[in-house]
């Protein structure tokens, strides 16, 4: 859905300007079926547009989102910290345009397809070239990233049985648009009480970060899933 919401709020990019956040609010599950897609421009200005979309089914909005986009230009003058850690890409760099499986990656073990293989308490990443969103049409760099976003529950929450949260919603914040057709997520912290846990991590492509994710997720521990017996077509691939 985030994917879907991206592609429908990315028609109100103006020219010079980049998509900066989306935030998407999941309160009711979306059927596998047909649904209405409305969008409109809160505020256009000079430096910064806003633009909400809704997505309903049977006349019922289930999923609400809003785009920031922001104009680019210098950067101002100064010295900042920045977190400077590496971040770790496959040895083998993936073109594909129909996609491919995700790639998983545990601690310090090596990359893997194999669900099973990452189901454990290590620090997680996915890797993935992602097919496109709608049949005959490339995915864009805002629909990798809202898409590769939404998986921020599962690369923060997959643990030794599985993943047992469930989001409410994902923000995704980018400072530029992905490059090709890769795109990594790592997580990076997770805190969690009574049932309630947020989970951030970052999104980075083989020339280094693009943005942050974050989501609010409660406790789905009687739906928990089971991620060893899981295949890639749940994370998109082939």
């Amino acid at each position: 859905m985030a994917g879907m919401l991206a592609r429908e709020l990315e028609t109100h990019c103006p020219e010079g300007f980049i998509p900066a956040r989306l935030t998407v609010d999941l309160y009711q599950p979306v059927d596998n079926a047909a649904f209405d897609l409305r969008s409109t421009v809160v505020r256009r200005g000079s430096r910064i547009t806003v633009a909400d979309a809704a997505l309903s089914q049977d006349g019922q909005q289930r999923v609400r989102a809003t785009a920031v986009f922001l104009t680019t230009g210098t950067e101002p003058p100064g010295q900042l910290w920045s977190r400077d850690e590496p971040l770790p890409v496959p040895p083998q760099e993936s073109a594909v345009p129909g996609g491919t499986p995700p790639l998983f990656k545990s601690g310090d073990r090596d990359w893997s397809e194999d669900f099973a293989a990452n189901q454990n308490a290590d620090r997680k990443i996915f890797w993935q070239n992602l097919p496109p969103l709608v049949a005959g049409e490339p995915i864009t760099g805002f629909q990798r990233a809202a898409i590769l976003g939404d998986s921020t529950n599962h690369v923060c929450h997959w643990g030794t049985e599985g993943a047992g949260y469930i989001n409410a919603d994902v923000t995704v914040a980018l400072s530029r648009l992905p490059i090709g057709c890769e795109l990594g997520l790592r997580a990076d912290n997770t805190i969690a009480s009574a049932g309630v846990s947020i989970g951030s991590a970052t999104l980075y492509d083989r020339t280094g970060p693009v943005g942050t994710s974050v989501v609010s997720t409660l406790s789905n521990a009687r739906r928990q899933i089971d991620f060893a017996a899981t295949t890639s077509a749940a994370f998109g691939g082939e």
